[in-house]
């Protein structure tokens, strides 16, 4: 009788085992899951408040950064053309930086002011961050490493270089900063 009772509770204590494993195994997944999606970011916005990017579900994001001193800075016009000319699709976010050069040495406040005077900027932008280095904003860290967004690795090399993702948050593409946004190979993408 003792010799049954044992295996039985060694076989009951293996079923919760593996129960439990179950279970870690399916939130251990679903945690992957949802990091390989940009839904999770949520980022202070240049006027305020924050840009919460699952607000984004259902279009497509174009992450670009941005810099107000820089040969490829009038690409804002064609950033601001492709927000309105898909806007129902698709969304753009701005990320000032000055990672390069000192290119974009201004305060939020400075920078909000040249986007809207100089090109009309009406995309959402996101406060001032960095986007390489030690000080690497997190959502540049997920969007420039493979193990993080599960689909590849990318260096941000210069200013107005772009990231695309689809209508469920993963990444798509990365374009870099000779890329204008109405290229065919962001357009066809859309």
């Amino acid at each position: 009788m003792k010799t049954s009772i044992i295996v039985l509770a060694f076989i009951m204590s293996a079923c919760n085992q593996q129960a439990g494993n179950a279970v870690a195994t399916t939130a251990q997944k679903q945690q992957e899951k949802s990091s390989a999606s940009v839904y999770q970011f949520s980022v202070p916005a240049l006027e305020g408040g924050n840009i919460h990017f699952s607000d984004f579900k259902g279009k497509k994001i174009l992450i670009v950064n941005t810099a107000s001193k820089c040969g490829y800075t009038p690409q804002y016009k064609e950033l601001e053309e492709l927000y309105e000319k898909y806007k129902d699709k698709l969304v753009i976010v701005g990320f000032p930086a000055n990672n390069f050069m000192n290119q974009e040495p201004g305060s939020n406040t400075e920078i909000k002011a040249f986007c809207t005077q100089n090109y009309g900027v009406t995309f959402p932008m996101a406060q001032k961050i960095s986007v390489k280095g030690d000080d690497i904003a997190p959502i540049y860290l997920w969007l420039t490493h493979k193990e993080k967004n599960h689909v590849l690795d990318a260096e941000v090399s210069w200013n107005f270089n772009k990231f695309l993702l689809d209508e469920e948050g993963k990444l798509l593409a990365h374009f870099g900063s000779k890329v204008t946004p109405m290229d065919p190979a962001i357009l066809s993408k859309l």
